[in-house]
Order: C-alpha cells, then sequence, then structure tokens
C-alpha cells in the first residue's frame, strides 16, 4: 500500500479550515491526515468527545466538520459511534439504506485513556466496526493542563507539579495501544503526525479492517509541552527518534515495527525542548533523566521481541 501525496491534495478536506484550534497544535494535522485517507465515495459519521478539538472546531452556529458530526460528553464517543453503527447495520438489512459509511470516534488522551476507556474497551470487545482515534497531546489540555493516564513520568504539569518534594508526574504513561491490542481486533497502530505516509498508509488499514480499529496518535500541544509553535513536526518526530513514541502496528494479533531507527537518539535531545521538562536539567534531577532513559531502553527491547525484531 504506497501513499502519494500528489493524491492527498485532490481529496475532500473533510475539516476545513478557519477552525479556532491554536496555530501549531498537532491535533487537526492529525485528524485531516486521517480523513484524508478515507476511501473514495464513502460517506463518513464522526463521534467527538468533548475537548480541544471538540470546542475548538464546533463553535455555535459553526462548524469545520464537512461530515455528519455528533459531539458526545467527555467520556462517551466511544459508546455513541457504536449506537450509530449498530443502527446502520440494522437500516441495511432492513433495506432502507444502500450508501456505504464508516464511523470514526475521536478524542484527546483524556477522554480515551482515563475517562473513556471504559466506553472505548466495550466498544473493541463488542466488535463495531468503528474506527477510533486517540489525538494524544499526553494531558488534559482543554482543561488546563492537568496530568493524564498518558501523561509520561518527570512531566510537569498543573496537578503534577515539579517543586522542593516533586520532580513532576512520579507514575508512568499507561500503555493504552498494548491495552487496545490485548482486545484481539483487527487493527491496532501506534502513529506520529511527523511521518504523514506511515500515518495515512496506517489510517486506509484502519478504514478497510473488518472491524474495530484503534489508531493511538502522538499530536503535541505547545501550549501544555511549552516549546516554541513552530518546532510541533520537529518535535513530534524527535519522539520518533529517541524511541519514546515507537511506529507499530498489530495486525490480526500480529506486531510489526515500522521504524526501525537503526541510530537512537538520546531522551535528553526531545527533552530538553520542552517546558514541561526543564525542572530536570537544574539541581539533582540528573537520576529522573537516567531513568526515563533507562525505561525508554527496556520498553524498545520489549517491543522488538514482540514485533520479532530482537
Amino acid at each position: 500500500m504506497s501513499v502519494k501525496l500528489a493524491d492527498l491534495t485532490h481529496k475532500k478536506e473533510r475539516l476545513t479550515g478557519g477552525h479556532r484550534m491554536c496555530a501549531g497544535c498537532g491535533a487537526p494535522i492529525a485528524v485531516r491526515q486521517v480523513l484524508l485517507a478515507a476511501p473514495e465515495g464513502v460517506e463518513l459519521v464522526i463521534a467527538g468527545a468533548t475537548g480541544c478539538l471538540e470546542v475548538s472546531t464546533t463553535i455555535y452556529p459553526y462548524s469545520a466538520w464537512n461530515a455528519s458530526y455528533i459531539h458526545n460528553a467527555f467520556e462517551n464517543a466511544a459508546s455513541t459511534i457504536s449506537g450509530v453503527e449498530a443502527c446502520y447495520n440494522s437500516l441495511k438489512a432492513q433495506g432502507k439504506l444502500d450508501a456505504e459509511y464508516r464511523f470514526l470516534a475521536f478524542g484527546g488522551d483524556g477522554g480515551t485513556y482515563d475517562i473513556g476507556l471504559q466506553a472505548l474497551s466495550g466498544m473493541l470487545e463488542r466488535g463495531h466496526r468503528c474506527i477510533y482515534v486517540c489525538y494524544n497531546n499526553e494531558a488534559y489540555m482543554n482543561t488546563g493542563i492537568q496530568r493524564s493516564g498518558a501523561t509520561p513520568f518527570g512531566a510537569s504539569t498543573t496537578t503534577s507539579p515539579h517543586g522542593r518534594q516533586s520532580f513532576g508526574k512520579p507514575q508512568p504513561r499507561k500503555d493504552l495501544t498494548a491495552i487496545a491490542a490485548a482486545h484481539n481486533i483487527p487493527y491496532v497502530a501506534q502513529a506520529s503526525i511527523s511521518h504523514w505516509r506511515d500515518l495515512v498508509t496506517k489510517a486506509q488499514k484502519a478504514y478497510q479492517a473488518d472491524g474495530p480499529a484503534f489508531l493511538n496518535i502522538l499530536a503535541p500541544c505547545h501550549r501544555g509541552w511549552r516549546y516554541p509553535m513552530e518546532k510541533t513536526v520537529e518535535i513530534a518526530r524527535l519522539a520518533v527518534q529517541a524511541c519514546f513514541w515507537p511506529l507499530y502496528e498489530v495486525e490480526d494479533g500480529t506486531w510489526k515495527l515500522n521504524n526501525k531507527v537503526p541510530k537512537k537518539k538520546p531522551v535528553e535531545e526531545f527533552l530538553k525542548m520542552q517546558g514541561r521538562f526543564s525542572h530536570l536539567f537544574k539541581g539533582d534531577n540528573q537520576k529522573v533523566l537516567e531513568q526515563i532513559q533507562e525505561q525508554l531502553d527496556k520498553e524498545w527491547e520489549k517491543l522488538l521481541k514482540r514485533c520479532g525484531e530482537a
């Protein structure tokens, strides 16, 4: 499956310009890449969990969505889109609908890793032919940059602040991609906005999957991560190069590494560009940086084994 940039430039834009997302935000980049992968001639129904993406693209009476769109509560995007897909199947079985549809839910990491995890798990376990996309900016950015289950170890947020008694968040982040894969669904993938061809290819596979699909996409937030807004794609690429965010997929239970990273960059190169980790480069926090590198190295080796690359 080969994706050509020229082909994408002629496709219908399902997320239009003029929305209110921050300049330099990674989320709309992720959304546009996923939507550009949609098959030709197929209608889309999109559920959006409350969050940055929803509040900035559906400011009444305007909408940036060039597709059927449903606003959901923080926690139930997966439940809503499951119900819509079930209704579609019923109408089709009754001969009341002939058009081809695909069903997607978009949620941030707060609404996916934490508040919406039960609904997501139910959608995957029941086998709905829906795609769930997590635009992962590693905190509750819409409500004040609070830590989430996706926030990395050592990061400073408003609810895991660094200080004399704290070096930032003391817990490691949740491995939600592996949790989704454990549901034994047709397709799961981890992607980054910096590697557009890889992301679009994975989205195409998700649309083709005969059952649930889950995409976990790293979408940096310059407000929460505290870096210059023009560095978003560079930061996302560094995350991949440092194996902080490996690119892989799990297709029908088979794990495959999509970017082998022959020469890993030290994670410090990724961390030092962000204000949320700046405290780790001061005082006695060198040991925390070492812990982060050690943990990433362990996770990378574990992933290599799972993918048969060790």
